[in-house]
This record gives structure tokens, sequence and C-alpha cells, in this order.
């Protein structure tokens, strides 16, 4: 159990069964008042931040979170299958919410890290995988590019092209078709290009 001056940023908490990361956090001492730790906290299931006020008596719950490498396999229908890194006959999917922004990001064979929560204090205890997070950066091959036109710079010299994965991502014009690009994951912006075709 956490102290509620423990809350420091980056400390993974429990409220209501749900986990939490604390973004930020004051501790405020006002005159004939007990002292109170006012925090922003970030539900990782849901991605919503709140504002929260802890109080001396307040029962903070520690989450445990973990973090293990999965393989990505394929997905049908909004479901996303993956087996265990180095077991491709324990499979497993994960709904559409959970893989969520990388979701056109993912191709076969990609191993991800999955967040895995338990939660503790009190009854309830069960192992959940609550997201995912892939490297910083990617690479993928580009299936679809126009031909550069020339003297076509008039735009800042760039272009749309389509990944592997299907998602569509803006790249300078030298960019062709076969190429393979290097893409952040957290943007999902082009960085650059690893091997030309």
């Amino acid at each position: 159990m956490l102290n509620y001056n423990e809350l420091k940023p980056g400390k993974y908490i429990t409220l209501d069964g749900q986990p939490y990361v604390v973004m930020e956090f004051n501790f405020l001492r006002m005159q004939q008042r007990k002292p109170v730790a006012q925090t922003k906290i970030k539900n990782l299931v849901t991605g919503k931040t709140v504002e929260k006020t802890f109080q001396q008596s307040d029962k903070i719950w520690e989450a445990e979170i973990e973090t293990k490498e999965i393989k990505y396999l394929y997905s049908h229908r909004g479901e996303f299958w993956f087996s265990e890194k180095d077991n491709s006959s324990k499979r497993f999917k994960l709904e559409e919410d959970l893989v969520g922004h990388y979701a056109d990001l993912l191709k076969p064979d990609t191993v991800v890290e999955a967040i895995e929560f338990s939660a503790t204090g009190g009854p309830v205890s069960d192992q959940n995988i609550i997201g995912i997070k892939l490297p910083i950066k990617i690479d993928l091959k580009v299936v679809e590019a126009p031909p550069a036109i020339k003297g076509d710079t008039a735009q800042g010299g760039t272009k749309q092209v389509k990944l592997e994965t299907g998602t569509t991502i803006t790249t300078p014009l030298f960019i062709n078709e076969g190429d393979i690009v290097r893409v952040n994951t957290e943007t999902k912006e082009y960085a650059e290009r690893v091997k030309k075709e």
C-alpha cells in the first residue's frame, strides 16, 4: 500500500479496480487543514486523464504492471490474434480497442510488448493485458507510391504512399514502391528510407 505523499509521477496505482499512472503530483499544506496530495492520473485502460485529490487517510494500492513480449499473427473482423513470442501454438486474441493506435502498423510476426495489469488490494486478482506497445520505430514496405513528377516540388516535395499494413503516410518524393521505410509508431510519420528497391 502507498502513502499519499508517495504518488510521484510514473507511479502505477489501482483505483476502483482500474490501473492508473500518476502524471502530475502536488503536495498542498493549508492552514488549519490537513495536507493533501493533488494529482493528475491517467487510466491505463480507457486513456482518460482525471484530477484526483488524496488525503492521509486514503488507502492507495500500488498497481502491478508487467510487460512481456508477444508476437502479432493476423487480424480478422476487428480481432487481433497474437501468440507467445516463442510458442505460436499458444494463441489469444485482443480486441481492437486494446490494440488501438497501433492497429494499422502491425504486420505478421511483429514482436510487441504486452502491458499486463494484475489487480491487488481486495478480492479481485486477475492477470489482464490492458494494451500493447510497439517499438518507437518500425520498418515497413511501401506497396503503392505515385511516381514523382519532375518539378513537382511546389507542395514541399512530399507524397502519400501506402504501406504493407494498409496505412497511408506522407513521405519525400524520392520514395518508391518496394522501398523499405522507417516509421515512427507514436506519430505515424516517415523517419527515413532503410532500403531502396
